[in-house]
């Protein structure tokens, strides 16, 4: 029978490295100021996220989320032996995209030079949990034999919609810019551990305004409002979040999507290899594999160094795990994401 295989896994992370010691004294150009612009510490972010560390792109106009995405999935490309021209379909998940409309898979499309019809393009709006949504669909499309070679890319340039000021720490600390991306095709098997064994995807909208940002609202008029006298006026350009809610439902829905992953898979944790979370915050990461009896050293985790990338954060973590030795093919791996909606899910493949 059809199976679903990743065939590459590529990422890329922007240069510039912004440590905590730097947060307190950025402006919203991210120049490093004399004078403290944000009432927050090295210390304060580490204890309440485990981030030390982000990266972000220059501040000059000159990379947007396609330009990350492109790196990432001509890396995914190369790992699997595929020219660009050879996928028929892009999936492309981010919150922060090129522009409003079109999609940015298009954009991607172009500049992989793969543009003029044969490609389909599809974007994708789960936030973090977007990956395991894209899987899915990657999946169907796949084993229907609707596509053969589907690109499936998270990218995200979080560092230029922030709030740098003391009224936006609770969420500008966590995020940074990055991308990672997966290429999937069909193989022949009969083997039910090949592959992409398991997905599975929810939502809940009654948690929608616990994490959002609005930028504009359409039922409005004007549908964008901005003040330039009034920055309190201004907030709702910033992303919005009620953190303790957003945690504890994290916690809860993804330790349930862990669960079901296995109770659903027949499998347990003698034959997963690998647990990659989503990296929204590693005190989550924590509690979640505490509840759900995961061996700490199969946890995966980049929160450290990258922060939050939403879209980004499985193909990322598992990429940078394997290049440093860890992560191998044929490894089995469960990942478990959560995002703004609320939406989460889970999968369980063999890498």
């Amino acid at each position: 029978m059809i199976r679903t295989k990743i065939l590459g896994l590529g990422s890329y992370v922007p240069d510039r490295v912004v440590p905590n010691s730097e947060i307190p004294y950025l402006n919203d150009r991210h120049e490093v100021c004399a004078e403290q612009q944000t009432d927050t510490s090295h210390e304060w972010i580490e204890q309440r996220s485990g981030i030390r560390e982000r990266r972000y792109v220059p501040n000059d106009g000159s990379v947007g989320c396609s330009d990350l995405a492109l790196i990432a999935s001509q890396r995914a490309l190369e790992d699997a032996g595929l020219r660009a021209d050879e996928v028929d379909c892009i999936i492309l998940g981010s919150l922060s995209p090129d522009i409003h409309f079109p999609g940015t898979a298009v954009f991607l499309q172009e500049k992989l030079g793969i543009s003029g019809g044969g490609c389909a393009c599809f974007d994708i709006r789960q936030q973090c949990s977007s990956f395991v949504y894209g899987l899915q669909m990657a999946d169907a499309f796949v084993r229907t034999g609707a596509y053969q070679r589907v690109l499936l890319v998270g990218s995200e340039v979080h560092s230029h919609s922030l709030d740098f000021t003391t009224r936006g720490r609770d969420v500008m600390v966590l995020f940074g810019d990055g991308a990672g991306a997966v290429v999937v095709g069909p193989v022949e098997s009969d083997d039910p551990r090949e592959g992409v064994i398991h997905t599975q995807c929810h939502a809940d909208g009654s948690g929608a305004w616990d994490l959002y940002m609005k930028v504009f609202e359409i039922s409005h008029a004007p549908f964008v409002w901005y003040d330039a006298r009034d920055r309190e006026e201004n907030q709702t350009m910033y992303p919005q979040m009620k953190g303790k809610k957003v945690f504890m439902n994290a916690v809860k829905r993804m330790v349930e999507a862990t669960q079901q992953a296995l109770h659903t898979t027949g499998l347990s944790w003698d034959d997963i290899d690998w647990f990659v979370p989503h990296q929204a915050n590693l005190r989550i990461n924590q509690k979640v594999a505490e509840l759900a009896r995961i061996p700490s050293e199969k946890v995966l985790n980049t929160i450290e160094i990258y922060g939050n990338t939403t879209a980004a954060t499985v193909p990322l973590t598992l990429d940078y795990h394997r290049q440093q030795g860890r992560a191998k093919r044929g490894d089995l791996v469960l990942s478990t994401v959560f995002g703004s909606g609320y939406t989460w899910g889970s999968t369980v493949f063999r890498f």
